[in-house]
């Protein structure tokens, strides 16, 4: 997968490729290779990619935590998904990836920016893609504090995927369904 992603990078025009055989590498190439942008696997070892996302965005020996950074895999599931996007990702493709699809991807991450965000728990790139208007009455003074939030609503969402029943109720279970790159794309947009 490696090579296929640095044939599609150069192709789409980009002469300065690095590899890292893993993620722990990875990060110690950004010391000496300033990069404009991070293509990273879900899955590695020893350091997963979710790991290596989390040691860019918030390690205090990272070069650069504001680096672009688009996450591959073929798990796709919902709980795997919302992780990723904790952990800071910007961009979210699905194996088995295409020219087009990667391209998409990287001409979204340059023309439309997001600003970075800095909570007590997070932090990445604003999660929030659509602006939306509210009227009604400032609830967050009391609201419980975003790793609890994020924890209960990733786990609603987890149940919902795999079709299991609330906590505490019958029902469910097995393996939680990937999703379609279109229902990634609608998580990310």
């Amino acid at each position: 997968m490696t090579m296929l992603v640095k044939n599609l990078i150069h192709a789409l025009g980009s002469r300065n490729v690095n590899e890292a055989n893993d993620a722990a590498e990875a990060f110690t190439e950004l010391s000496h290779f300033p990069a404009d942008l991070i293509i990273v696997d879900y899955h590695m070892q020893p350091l997963d990619g979710l790991d290596f996302v989390r040691l860019v965005r918030t390690g205090s020996d990272s070069p650069n935590p504001y680096v672009p950074i688009i996450m591959l895999t073929g798990h796709t599931e919902m709980s795997k998904v919302m992780e990723a996007r904790d952990a800071g990702v910007n961009e979210f493709l699905a194996k088995p990836i295409s020219a087009r699809s990667l391209y998409s991807r990287i001409q979204k991450i340059i023309s439309q920016p997001r600003e970075f965000v800095k909570t007590r728990t997070y932090f990445g790139p604003d999660r929030r893609r659509v602006v939306k208007k509210w009227d009604g009455t400032e609830r967050r003074k009391n609201a419980p504090s975003p790793a609890t939030a994020a924890a209960a609503a990733t786990e609603a969402a987890s149940e919902a995927a795999s079709g299991a029943a609330p906590s505490g109720e019958a029902g469910g279970g097995g393996e939680e369904a990937g999703l379609s790159q279109d229902e990634l794309d609608a998580l990310f947009d």
